[in-house]
């Protein structure tokens, strides 16, 4: 599922990662192309801490109680109330 694979982006920032970078040069020798040097780089990519607060501030509706869900459903559905009065 998308939302699944967002969530592993942003985990996977928030704790940091190795990335390996390769790159190569080719250079025409007797009219081929031949590899003439390759270079491969390990970088770190540090933890980002606005990641890490993504998840911890989440949340989201599956630690809701059913009490705070009928709440923020009625916040809700007041809300949208309220902006169809002033509409009219």
């Amino acid at each position: 599922m998308i939302r699944d694979d967002i969530l592993e982006a942003v985990v996977k920032r928030a704790r940091g990662y190795s990335a390996t970078e390769t790159v190569e040069d080719y250079a025409v020798v007797d009219g081929a192309l031949e590899l003439v040097k390759k270079r491969v780089t390990v970088k770190d990519v540090p933890p980002d801490m606005t990641a890490a607060k993504m998840i911890m501030d989440d949340g989201g509706v599956d630690e809701l109680t059913d009490e705070q869900l009928a709440l923020e459903k009625n916040r809700l559905l007041g809300e949208l109330l309220e902006s169809e009065n002033k509409k009219l």
